[in-house]
């Protein structure tokens, strides 16, 4: 069964059972965390695990962070992978899936001035692969997974397809490191979204979905249709997380969105 999420900056409540209670009531399943560094995330390790002993869903957490793995300065890529690994010793401690995370986002583009990145795309890779080897073998001591999110051109210069996603994966070679693909940046970076679904399907543990324009499913022109239709095809079961901007207040705008979804799921 495919659980549709949605991130809890946009649900109303004090608490997280108050979110979830308003979640459930919109049709969602239940909640994508926002990971904060600074190990903030690990300071609500009490509360997490209140709401999760209260029976609150909460799969996935979506790290929110300055910096990213793939940080020129080495001392920034340090703390990321710190950062990380704490949050998913959090997510491990509640029953979650996981912890997803970009390259780096709004660090680099070779679209932008002065379009000439400080390293090579080897030396890019050298150290995302120790990176993410880090963190998967850290995930997989903890029984969770870590989630690799290609952005598009303008938003990162490292991982932008997710054939980029999977090349990286087989250089780590660890089943606990996946794939989130992001539908806005797969639409902007896929020729044929669907086929690059089909050809990642062994990768792929996590998929944020937001439209064509950055709002939530149903506000722009992506084909949910076809998108329900691949991960029908590709026997996905896995969780589905409303990560977007919003075209309206949320009251009126997220209530759609799992039907919309749902119909396709």
């Amino acid at each position: 069964m495919t659980l549709i999420t949605v991130q809890e900056q946009h649900l109303p409540g004090n608490s997280l059972e108050e979110k979830f209670e308003q979640a459930l009531a919109w049709g969602f399943d239940g909640i994508e965390l926002r990971s904060r560094g600074d190990f903030h995330f690990a300071g609500r390790l009490g509360d997490l695990k209140r709401a999760h002993a209260a029976g609150v869903v909460m799969p996935t957490a979506c790290v929110d962070m300055t910096h990213f793995i793939g940080a020129f300065d080495e001392s920034l890529r340090e703390d990321a992978v710190r950062q990380l690994k704490s949050q998913i010793s959090v997510m491990a401690d509640i029953g979650g899936r996981g912890v997803m995370t970009p390259a780096s986002y709004g660090m680099f583009s070779k679209r932008l001035p002065p379009f000439v990145p400080p390293r090579t795309e080897e030396e890019d890779t050298a150290v995302l692969v120790e990176a993410l080897t880090t963190l998967g073998e850290h995930a997989a001591s903890e029984g969770v997974e870590i989630y690799l999110e290609p952005l598009n051109r303008y938003e990162d210069h490292m991982i932008n397809r997710l054939a980029d996603g999977i090349r990286l994966l087989g250089l780590v070679g660890l089943p606990s490191v996946r794939l989130a693909p992001d539908t806005y940046h797969m639409n902007i970076e896929e020729s044929d979204p669907a086929a690059a679904l089909q050809e990642a399907v062994v990768h792929v543990g996590h998929i944020q979905a937001s439209d064509s324009n950055r709002l939530e499913p149903g506000a722009g022109n992506i084909d949910w249709a076809l998108f329900g239709a691949t991960l029908k095809s590709i026997g996905y079961e896995g969780t589905v997380a409303v990560e977007s901007r919003l075209s309206g207040p949320a009251e009126e705008v997220l209530p759609r969105v799992p039907s919309l979804l749902g119909r396709y799921l």
